[in-house]
């Protein structure tokens, strides 16, 4: 069955079951290997793309229910003001340690600036707290969006 959405700004059309989560779909369909799989359950957030500039669980999220829509994946994200911002934080503030976890963080970091440009710490540890890190960069994550914050206000 073939399934129409934008991604990254550019109109997409794959033949794939409908129930195949959104996260194999980018990768394995695509070739948009950024957005990683962590735990399959959506706990994690390493899978985190944007759905209609919305943060989501793509490894829990069935394809189908993208068609008509708009994803962003973290190669897309530098198209976008903010998360072009976002990912100069991170850069800058050398928010990265093994890494993988980091595409999931920024897009959701992205989200939270897109929707609440001065967050303050619950409101960033509350957009976050689905995001794991094991090299626990979580200060460094909250340094970054508060860079980014001022860098976009």
């Amino acid at each position: 069955m073939a399934i129409t959405f934008t991604l990254n700004g550019a109109q997409q059309s794959v033949d794939a079951s409908p129930d195949t989560p959104l996260l194999w779909v980018l990768r394995d369909h695509l070739g948009f290997t950024g957005t990683k799989y962590g735990c399959g359950i959506a706990q994690c957030g390493a899978c985190t793309v944007h759905l209609d500039g919305a943060a989501i669980r793509s490894c829990s999220f069935p394809i189908s229910a993208a068609e008509g829509k708009s994803v962003t994946t973290i190669e897309g994200n530098a198209i976008d003001a903010i998360g072009s911002v976002v990912a100069k934080s991170w850069e800058e503030l050398a928010v990265v340690q093994c890494g993988y976890c980091q595409s999931g963080q920024i897009m959701s970091a992205t989200a939270l600036l897109r929707d609440n440009p001065n967050p303050d710490d619950a409101a960033i540890d509350a957009a976050m707290s689905g995001n794991l890190c094991r090299c626990a960069t979580y200060q460094r994550v909250r340094a970054a969006i508060k860079h980014a914050a001022t860098e976009l206000a």
